[in-house]
């Protein structure tokens, strides 16, 4: 591949073709030596061998072996030495158990770091053991040996490891909407991810120009998993959170949940079409032109028979806008007591600042964030748009003061819905097309999925070129403003062309069982429909409950850090506390001399890190500590939730920290004193 790289190098010369042929296979053998950089990660990580076929077209009296890995490798003569983990002859290596071994009388699994092989574990079929037969754990020694690496602060793909069940999701056909329901611990970030990779391995036409999409919760999260499709050779995944699908818009925070409700309801729909129809205005009173020795007019008449006439010509609003000059400079041509025709009319009167006033009037381009600066800044204009559509308690909540430098504004996470929808019926300003367009995707992969408004669906819906969708979330962990108790609720607002595809993941491969079965208390109230994941890791080490009062919670929460971090070595540790406690706990460490990071600034880039309760969701640490869960209890506006994903990021310790009594819900049993709504 380097040869060929720098044979595509060439010279200046050659013909306009040559050149652009160079180009290109220049720019694809760039594209293919990038998938190779794999760094420490291990090419090869597994291998099988079939059983003998000694009849047929094709016999195999010995059987045949293939190694599989991250990406295909061929010899000099093209015979495969590798075979891509995607290839169907690579099914056999995640699906194979002692019922039914799919035709392999071994899996073999290494287990390596860069170039040392630490390990290998070998699984025999038919002979295969009664766990085999019964249990649907393939590669337990390479398994466990993955899940008790130390966590570095990035999500590792799962490539050498992926179990029978989460293969299947991995590997269900492009076509319509696939759910993935799994608790935590469960692996179903991961089989999001590979099936992404999957799916543009299996459908590189017409996915590589149609594009992937992967939607994530917030920034945290996107950092986190960043590097597990470059790992699996797909680096042309685009991977974002819903603000940055809205273009020249800035999104900093997030509202209160009663702001959020509001705007992410669906009845905003109609506030947005009303807001963009309350700026296309007649005039109030006659327009009068200067034109040589006589006056060009347009009457309020006049002017509301253009706005009408330019509303049915048009569908969406920036696009009327040339409607609007064509039908206005015809008026004015007809009042004309010359032999001008309009051409002329227009062009001797289009700077006159009567007629650009005018205009801006009665149909101005807007961007998203302008339509919406202007409402929002506005009671008049929020009444006007909200008036039966919204009740009299909801639309004072969206009036915040107006920005006067319309580049300026910046928007919540909350907004970008609401910016989406004014982006639809806007639609591109003139002459900015392109970047005012909306990107749809072949395939779209959203995580969190069970945390999204109404209108934050709608969004995704609207992105979709052919429905093609995977959705994976846990609804026992809905936090959001708009948390969804079922899958049926999401569904609900999204693209469903064809009977959606429904997984769940069952087998916890995170969690230890002990922190599990604490969890699982949570989880009775959380979410008392759906049952704890079974944990691969029966043992482990116990949950340690620390009680103490208020004024020594500082420093049980130090003391508690410091064994943690000596516990686990290299590994990280996240110290999970409620929002209104990140300076208090921030400050107790920094005073102790505790080197930390906060999770809002540095992301998980330090072995430290205090982690909002808020942002906890979907990451995975070495070891825990919680801090104060009866405040987590009673500030989220879905505690019981809350809390229970702070119980289950730890992939090894947590611990409890609380002052005053342990909470009812983390007695056993756990009375259901807390509401899930």
């Amino acid at each position: 591949m380097a040869e060929l790289r720098d044979a595509a190098e060439g010279g200046a010369g050659g013909t306009f073709q040559n050149r652009l042929e160079r180009d290109v296979v220049h720019e694809q053998v760039g594209t293919w030596l990038s998938h190779l950089e794999f760094g420490d990660l291990a090419l090869v990580f597994g291998r099988i061998d079939t059983e003998p076929v000694l009849d047929g077209p094709d016999p195999t009296p010995d059987g045949e072996r293939f190694y599989i890995g991250r990406v295909a490798v061929s010899d000099a003569h093209h015979e495969p030495v590798v075979v891509d983990w995607r290839a169907p002859v690579a099914e056999s290596f995640y699906r194979a158990t002692g019922v039914n071994p799919m035709g392999l009388r071994r899996r073999r699994h290494f287990a390596s770091r860069g170039r040392t092989v630490l390990g290998i574990d070998d699984e025999l079929f038919g002979s295969a053991t009664a766990a085999l037969d019964h249990g649907e754990i393939q590669g337990h020694g390479a398994l466990i040996a993955a899940l008790e690496e130390s966590r570095s602060g990035k999500l590792s793909d799962i490539v050498g490891t992926i179990q029978a069940e989460q293969d299947v999701v991995i590997r269900s056909e492009l076509p319509g909407i696939v759910v993935v329901q799994g608790g935590p611990g469960t692996g179903k970030t991961v089989v999001a991810l590979h099936r992404a990779a999957y799916l543009l391995y299996s459908h590189r036409f017409p996915l590589a120009d149609q594009g992937v999409l992967v939607v994530g919760p917030n920034r945290l999260f996107l950092s986190y998993i960043e590097q597990v499709l470059p790992s699996l050779g797909e680096a042309g995944v685009e991977i974002g959170v819903l603000g940055d699908l809205v273009p020249h818009t800035r999104v900093v925070g997030m509202d209160t949940d009663e702001v959020a409700r509001v705007k992410g309801d669906p009845r905003m729909v109609d506030v947005v079409r009303k807001a963009v129809r309350d700026r296309e205005r007649p005039l109030r009173e006659t327009l009068r032109v200067p034109y040589g020795v006589q006056y060009l007019t347009v009457t309020p008449e006049e002017s509301a028979d253009i706005v009408r006439q330019a509303r049915q010509r048009s569908r969406t609003h920036n696009a009327g806008r040339k409607h609007v000059e064509d039908l206005l400079y015809q008026r004015l041509h007809t009042t004309c007591r010359t032999d001008d025709d309009v051409a002329t009319v227009r062009d001797r009167c289009r700077h006159d600042p009567l007629v650009r006033e005018a205009l801006e009037r009665m149909w101005p381009v807007l961007t998203p964030a302008q339509l919406l600066n202007d409402l929002y800044g506005s009671r008049a204009l929020l009444r006007l748009a909200s008036t039966g559509r919204l009740r009299d308690d909801e639309w004072p909540r969206l009036f915040r003061p107006r920005v006067n430098f319309p580049a300026d504004p910046v928007f919540t996470k909350h907004d970008v819905p609401v910016l989406d929808e004014a982006l639809e019926l806007l639609g591109p300003r003139p002459r900015h097309k392109d970047a005012d367009g909306v990107r749809t995707y072949g395939h779209i992969v959203v995580d969190e999925a069970q945390d999204l408004s109404p209108m934050e669906l709608r969004m995704l819906d609207r992105r979709s070129l052919s429905g093609s969708m995977t959705i994976v979330g846990d609804v026992a962990q809905a936090t959001g403003a708009w948390p969804h108790d079922t899958w049926d609720d999401v569904l609900d607002h999204l693209p469903v062309r064809r009977e959606p595809r429904r997984y769940e993941l069952t087998t916890g491969y995170r969690l230890p069982g002990p922190i599990m079965d604490l969890a699982s208390r949570v989880l009775r109230v959380a979410a008392p429909q759906l049952t704890p994941p079974t944990s691969v890791r029966h043992l482990g080490d116990a949950p340690v409950l620390t009680g103490t009062d208020d004024a020594g919670l500082d420093v049980e929460v130090v003391a508690a850090v410091r064994r943690e971090v000596e516990q686990v070595g290299s590994g990280n540790v996240a110290v999970v506390v409620p929002g209104s406690m990140v300076d208090r706990v921030g400050a107790a460490l920094e005073s102790a001399g505790v080197d930390h990071g906060r999770a809002t600034r540095q992301g998980l880039d330090r072995q430290v890190m205090v982690v909002p309760v808020g942002l906890v969701k979907g990451l995975e640490l070495d070891s825990v500590v919680v801090v104060e869960p009866a405040r987590i209890l009673t500030e989220e506006s879905r505690g019981a939730q809350a809390l229970y994903v702070a119980l289950t990021r730890s992939t090894k310790r947590l611990t409890v920290v609380y002052a005053g009594e342990l909470p009812d819900v983390l007695e056993d049993p756990a009375p259901t004193l807390f509401p899930t709504g």
